[in-house]
């Protein structure tokens, strides 16, 4: 069973950059895609960046592109966001996820990551 805990949450100011990372444990061999989502107050979870584990290929929301980059460090069964130019709009809940597969089509679904970890808050104030 694969777990996944998240760490670096925090409080920013807006235009900061800040990195979360993921670590995997149990099962890690099986993985093939893990990525972030968040939740933001009041709104529904999204889709924020998934990278395959072995192709090292990215996907990233719109309101992400030119300022996250997701990367990974498969010794360490560790994915990271770098997150740039942070805007009070980024502030969420942040989720890791991973999947034993990959769909070009669904790739933004949450529910094609059946492994989420607990969340890590990213307040970003303006």
């Amino acid at each position: 069973q694969v777990q996944l805990v998240e760490s670096g949450g925090g409080l920013v100011q807006a235009g900061d950059s800040w990195r979360l990372s993921c670590a995997a444990s149990g099962g890690t061999e099986s993985i093939y895609t893990m990525g972030w989502f968040r939740q933001a107050p009041g709104k529904e979870r999204e889709f924020v960046s998934i990278i395959r584990w072995s192709a090292d290929t990215a996907q990233y929301a719109d309101s992400v592109i030119g300022r996250f980059t997701i990367s990974r460090d498969n010794a360490k069964n560790t994915v990271y966001l770098q997150m740039n130019t942070l805007k009070p709009e980024d502030t969420a809940i942040y989720y890791c996820v991973a999947s034993t597969y990959h769909s070009s089509n669904h790739y933004n679904s949450a529910g094609m990551y059946p492994y989420w970890g607990q969340g890590t808050q990213v307040t970003v104030s303006s």
